[in-house]
């Protein structure tokens, strides 16, 4: 098996594609976005498969590991090593390679699951119903939402697209951002997966060492339980979606006490489960 440089790939390949409209036909050439496993390993032993765009997968992992309840913070991970790979025959992928507190690692041993990751799946490889983690950890009040200015998230909406180079290229990708009280775009994350554009944003902040209680999230994706699930993890206050909410997603940020508004646009939102 060969190993690659260890950069992040382009997050998108040409393709040749025949276009059609009418009765006319042509050749051309084509975006699209990448699509590669990637395999989480912990302290040697290989736990999750996901399906992600290879670009910033060191958040990713970093992400990952807090908002699966892998590690509790971010300093239980002592080590990341980032692996893409290509043996010519099978599929090109990347590996991560994490080492983490005895404490997190035996604990995932007990409760090691197979997780085959499909792109748009948030609970692949539980066995059972019972095993649905839905009580979300309570979003502390530090005071963000009050300080939250009354046109953020139309200049969330407004600022977005600029930070979605890939879906420009692609028109196939997620973006999750981050924003401050005024609505400004902080950092954004692609990805074809939108929990993982998701665990990559928090990844990010994690390392930042950023306070994830001041500031929220802007999703270019609908709202769905686990995304409201893993912001809760780290007491984010508030989450935007361009998109619908669904109804667990909106159950799970009620209990959490996180405000949840979606079909985010520039001069309009929806907030949902207000009294």
């Amino acid at each position: 098996m060969n190993q690659l440089e260890t950069d992040d790939q382009p997050g998108f390949v040409e393709r040749q594609v025949r276009r059609h409209r009418k009765n006319e036909s042509t050749i051309a050439a084509d975006n699209v976005g990448q699509e590669w496993p990637v395999a989480l390993v912990y302290n040697g032993i290989s736990h999750a498969v996901m399906m992600c765009t290879p670009r910033d997968l060191e958040a990713f992992a970093v992400g990952f590991s807090l908002t699966e309840g892998i590690v509790a913070r971010g300093s239980d991970i002592h080590d990341i090593e980032v692996y893409f790979r290509d043996d010519g025959v099978a599929l090109p992928h990347a590996e991560v390679h994490l080492q983490v507190v005895q404490e997190a690692f035996m604990s995932l041993k007990g409760k090691r699951r197979a997780l085959a990751g499909r792109t748009g799946c948030g609970v692949c490889g539980i066995e059972s119903i019972e095993l649905l983690d839905l009580e979300p950890e309570q979003v502390p009040d530090s005071g963000f939402l009050a300080r939250l200015a009354p046109d953020a998230i139309e200049r969330a909406a407004r600022e977005l697209p600029a930070h979605q180079k890939l879906t420009k290229l692609t028109g196939g990708l997620h973006a999750a951002a981050w924003c401050d009280e005024t609505g400004a775009v902080r950092y954004a994350f692609e990805d074809v997966g939108r929990h993982n554009a998701l665990d990559k944003l928090i990844g990010q902040l994690i390392l930042r060492r950023e306070d994830a209680t001041q500031g929220f999230v802007f999703l270019s994706s609908r709202a769905s339980y686990e995304l409201v699930r893993k912001s809760a993890r780290v007491g984010v206050p508030m989450i935007a979606t361009i998109s619908a909410p669904t109804s667990l997603a909106i159950s799970i940020a009620k209990q959490a006490g996180l405000r949840l508004v979606s079909f985010a646009r520039e001069n309009s939102f929806v907030e949902y489960d207000v009294q």
